[in-house]
């Protein structure tokens, strides 16, 4: 998995032959420097469809390979023993509103099932599309599946670079819902990057120190976007510093004070998603590299009277590899012909199976 912060690869080692996942082992493995840029100019292309990325995608589907087989040296285990690779790729243009609706992630499957032996379930998001929806969020058939209570209503919040909810009512009568809040971590992160060279805002430390401009958050508030009925699905096409440098203009505000406004803007986003569309939550688990941001929970739950927020380590995995884990778990769905969409959240017409198996 690699997610719009495009830092790097998360590989995951799962065992799915019970109900409950089991994280066997795990790698981060970093894009070089170089790939970084080419993938950040990429991000940037007006139409990335009609773009030659032919070089990218397979150098971006070698270091994905190179991430499974260093993951399995590391782990002492055989590529024979591995089932599938479910490989999310690395997104360059989600664009679901399109006139011709698209979601665009390169790393080349066929190249990662040639350099490890193992088969490869990819380009998950087509046959959503494709069947009528947004091709996100994919991840909350995995999370019923895992994360769901009959005991109490709860939501999943994801803080990547993109935020996603997953509302898991009680009765399971009721359908699961979801969708792409907005900004969970990609504006705090490239603004930081900019002023301080930084990749992120370590536990929000920097934010902590400043001073919420109040109307700036309003501002930002009244994107479009979040007035939107789901489902709905963004991403950093939308919410990237050039629309953030709209709403900066003639106004003096200091680096630091536009940071911990950027973290109160992700926390009363999500927030607003929740009082809007899961306002009986009792449990909010929270999973992403947001779920470290301790000023970001910390507003978070300032916002929410909700009696238990905690990270989804205390319900077996860990925040940081859940979404690995969805792929692993979206590719076995896929090798077993089992729907991995749910319609109710994508806006899909019906069921699908998603991804495409590419053999070794």
């Amino acid at each position: 998995m690699s997610g719009t912060s495009m830092d790097g690869i998360d590989a995951a080692l799962v065992c799915l032959s019970s109900s409950q996942p089991q994280l066997i082992a795990t790698y981060g493995h970093s894009y070089p420097d170089y790939l970084q840029q080419q993938l950040a100019d990429a991000v940037k292309l007006d139409d990335p469809i009609t773009a030659d990325l032919a070089e990218l995608n397979h150098a971006v589907g070698e270091t994905f390979a190179d991430a499974a087989n260093e993951l399995l040296t590391r782990a002492g285990i055989k590529s024979r023993e591995i089932a599938a690779i479910g490989s999310h790729g690395q997104t360059i243009r989600h664009a679901p509103n399109a006139p011709r609706p698209y979601s665009l992630q390169i790393g080349a499957p066929e190249v990662i099932a040639a350099r490890t032996g193992i088969d490869v379930i990819a380009d998950f998001r087509r046959a959503d599309i494709e069947a009528g929806g947004q091709g996100a969020p994919l991840v909350p058939a995995f999370h019923k599946a895992v994360f769901s209570s009959t005991a109490e209503n709860r939501v999943i919040i994801n803080i990547g670079g993109i935020a996603n909810i997953t509302v898991l009512p009680a009765d399971p009568t009721l359908p699961i819902t979801g969708f792409d809040t907005g900004p969970g971590n990609t504006l705090m992160d490239q603004w930081i990057n900019e002023h301080l060279g930084s990749s992120m805002d370590y536990d929000g430390q920097w934010a902590a120190g400043g001073i919420v401009d109040n109307s700036l958050l309003a501002r930002l508030l009244s994107e479009p976007y979040f007035s939107l009925a789901p489902p709905k699905s963004s991403g950093r096409e939308l919410f990237n510093l050039q629309w953030l440098s709209i709403y900066l203009q003639k106004r003096d505000i200091s680096p630091q004070d536009v940071q911990v406004t950027l973290c109160e803007f992700t926390a009363q986003s999500i927030a607003d998603a929740i009082r809007n569309h899961a306002a009986n939550t009792q449990r909010l688990l929270v999973c992403g590299g947001g779920a470290h941001n301790r000023e970001l929970i910390r507003r978070l739950e300032n916002e929410l009277n909700i009696r238990a927020v905690e990270s989804t380590l205390a319900y077996g995995i860990d925040p940081d590899w859940v979404e690995a884990v969805a792929f692993a778990w979206l590719a076995k769905q896929a090798l077993e012909g089992k729907p991995g969409n749910i319609p109710e959240v994508t806006g899909a017409c019906y069921p699908v199976i998603l991804g495409q198996v590419y053999r070794h």
